[in-house]
């Protein structure tokens, strides 16, 4: 019998790509090795390049949940095809769930990775200005205006550069929220910590959340990272914006051999400022803007993939946060993100409030209701607790029982009629078409809750809780509980966003992030950041 050799993997899908040195687009396709998934191109000028981009369990193949597109009105027309004609183009299969405003370029730091490549402005690091290269107020609140018309009500984060370095940021952040429910921004947090009065006069402009930049829990990740002891500064900002009201959600870039080894710590940080932190959201380290590996394919061993961090935080927290807590992403394409909900009990433990993973892919739901659901979470638990009324798009229903006519306006080109409960509306309700509370609010204390919450159930309710005598009315168990659950609940989560190595463009297609231009467009985080091996843009720079 003559011998078959047998292939060291398998093609388990194809797609298309960039090359990461012309960003032609090219195929590409996804190798299984072993309990390894590699994307894999070939283009015909630069030759082959492959990368990891998943390893370890849970098997990618469980992980995906299929979605039905639904495009929203498009806003360009095709020419030249995907990833060419974004703005957004026909081609695009989901809304905006986040629209980021670069409001602008400045920085007080030079990272080592840098989405924006931003550079140090060392002048503007204590005291804000005006600078001839920010975008004007009025351009912004123009620019604020017409994405509101395109989008209808979603979230909105101010980026950077180092936004803090506008003198007139707390206008921006008050016209911002004029026009949208949830206002958030993206900051390295100096200015903050140097000046706390600063997080009380956004608050007072109408801030909901602050993404801290957050790499570790010692000085030196900070300074390998950031180029500076910065961990004070942080910690001071926090502080801040704690007093202030404004939910803080902890946002550490993921380097291997760098802060890996530190997860864990950071979550348990995190934790210990509950109910101020709400969060952490992890970066898995990609390679465009500013990064090392600049003019060279970055090695396997320099990449981190989702279900290594999974495996990490599960280590590194002793199995208080394990791998099988975390759920694939409803809104985005599943490769992109994961996230779990905890509550933080009294005694400084965990207890999972999420709905557990599936073992096999649900049927396909319409991508548009992923949208709804990720924006009405962000809005609810990324904002400190009691902060505004957090609004189900379909629904209306806020946690007070009202409902807010800004933020159920219609979105012109949106249906809204989901036929389903939001999994992460607040209140339990049934969206209805007409976008009217449906029925009484659930006392389910978290989406897709899989326990019943029960004072005679040990596992549900908090240990300091379980060990006192009982009450005659067991119902006082449930009150407690459901206290603490409404302001320490908190969130785990991850993204990781492609670079022209691993870019996919049926990932970018689902792209809900996305950078709004200084014309209005509406590009995908991924498209809009991405650069080749010599640091050319695929769009940013050029619009």
């Amino acid at each position: 019998m003559a011998h078959t050799e047998m292939k060291p993997y398998r093609v388990v899908h194809h797609t298309q790509s960039l090359c990461p040195r012309c960003l032609a687009r090219i195929p590409a396709r996804y190798e299984q090795r072993c309990h390894e998934v590699w994307l894999v191109k070939e283009c015909p000028e630069h030759g082959r390049t492959e990368t990891p981009v998943w390893r370890g369990g849970p098997d990618m193949s469980t992980w995906l949940r299929p979605k039905l597109p639904t495009p929203p009105a498009p806003l360009g027309t095709v020419d030249r095809g995907c990833p060419f004609d974004c703005g957004l183009c026909p081609q695009h299969n989901q809304h905006t769930c986040t629209a980021v405003f670069e409001v602008t370029t400045r920085c007080n730091l030079r990272c080592r990775y840098c989405f924006a490549a931003a550079q140090d402005d060392e002048t503007q690091t204590l005291q804000p200005s005006a600078h001839v290269g920010d975008p004007p107020l009025h351009t912004l609140v123009a620019l604020l205006e017409a994405v509101r018309q395109k989008t209808g009500p979603c979230n909105i984060q101010l980026s950077g550069g180092e936004p803090t370095l506008r003198h007139d940021l707390c206008d921006i952040v008050s016209h911002a929220r004029r026009l949208f429910p949830f206002v958030q921004l993206n900051t390295n947090g100096i200015l903050l910590g140097r000046q706390p009065s600063l997080a009380h006069d956004l608050a007072r402009a109408g801030l909901d959340s602050v993404f801290l930049q957050f790499d570790g829990t010692s000085q030196d990740i900070h300074e390998a990272l950031r180029g500076a002891p910065l961990l004070d500064d942080k910690r001071r900002a926090i502080d801040a914006l704690g007093e202030a009201g404004v939910g803080v959600v902890l946002v550490p870039t993921v380097v291997p051999g760098v802060n890996d080894h530190d997860v864990g710590a950071i979550i348990r940080l995190g934790m210990s400022l509950a109910p101020a932190v709400r969060g952490v959201h992890f970066q898995p380290v990609s390679h465009f803007g500013r990064h090392p590996s600049c003019q060279g394919a970055p090695s396997p061993s320099a990449r981190i993939t989702l279900p290594e961090l999974m495996h990490r935080l599960e280590e590194q927290t002793a199995g208080m946060v394990q791998v099988v807590d975390f759920l694939p992403p409803g809104c985005e394409h599943s490769l992109c993100s994961f996230h779990a909900n905890y509550l933080v009990r009294e005694d400084g433990t965990l207890m999972r409030v999420s709905a557990p993973r599936a073992e096999s892919a649900p049927p396909a739901h319409p991508a548009l209701d992923g949208a709804i659901a990720a924006r009405a979470f962000v809005r609810r638990q990324w904002a400190a607790p009691g902060h505004g009324a957090p609004v189900h798009d379909a629904c209306g229903c806020g946690t007070d029982g009202t409902t807010s006519a800004a933020m159920t306006a219609p979105i012109s080109s949106v249906n809204a009629d989901v036929s389903s409960s939001c999994p992460a509306a607040p209140c339990g309700h049934s969206p209805s078409p007409s976008g009217n509370a449906a029925s009484a609010p659930s006392t389910a204390v978290s989406p897709g809750t899989s326990r019943n919450i029960s004072p005679d159930t040990s596992d549900v309710v908090s240990p300091a809780i379980a060990g006192q005598p009982r009450p005659d009315h067991a119902g006082d168990d449930l009150d407690r509980f459901l206290a603490r659950a409404a302001t320490h609940l908190f969130a785990i989560s991850a993204m990781a966003f492609q670079d022209a190595w691993n870019l996919d463009l049926e990932r970018l297609q689902g792209c809900c992030i996305h950078a709004v231009t200084t014309d209005g467009a509406l590009i995908p985080f991924c498209a809009w950041n991405c650069t080749a091996a010599d640091g050319t843009p695929l769009y940013r720079g050029r619009t």
